[in-house]
């Protein structure tokens, strides 16, 4: 059986210097994407400790260099795709709402990712996808 034709989405071409951080975030959210869904959650909830929230800006460039570096997450594997610009983002100190979901007419799975309340470079509108899982960044500490 193969799979529909499709068109590959607009890259980018970083410098090889630029390159390092998304190819290592890509490599690490490999093996990630295998583990069963409760183990993943943990995982990034374990990850996203310490760390901001991000931005849109920031969140949409740690997708678009992961998308760079990557023919993999640039096509059909989405999950890949939401980890390794999660893990992007808490490579430099911020971490995006990484969330993974469904739809149920016709069923489809989607992993993406949110910042500042909002979906970020997916071509789906917000509510296309129920979240199922949610890893959103830790709130700050109150100080009483």
């Amino acid at each position: 059986m193969t799979s529909p034709p499709c068109a590959l989405p607009p890259r980018v071409r970083l410098p090889l210097h630029r390159r390092v951080l998304p190819l290592t975030a890509v490599a690490v959210a490999r093996p990630l994407a295998a583990l069963p869904p409760r183990y993943l959650r943990v995982g990034l909830q374990v990850l996203r400790v310490g760390a901001r929230p991000s931005s849109a800006e920031q969140a949409s460039a740690a997708r678009s260099a992961v998308v760079a570096v990557s023919l993999r997450c640039a096509v059909h594997n989405c999950l890949q795709r939401s980890i390794a610009a999660a893990l992007l983002c808490r490579f430099k100190g911020t971490w995006p709402t990484w969330q993974a979901g469904v739809r149920t007419t016709p069923f489809g799975a989607h992993a993406w990712i949110e910042a500042d309340g909002q979906v970020i470079d997916e071509p789906y509108p917000d509510g296309y996808y129920r979240p199922l899982l949610t890893v959103a960044p830790t709130p700050p500490k109150q100080v009483p």
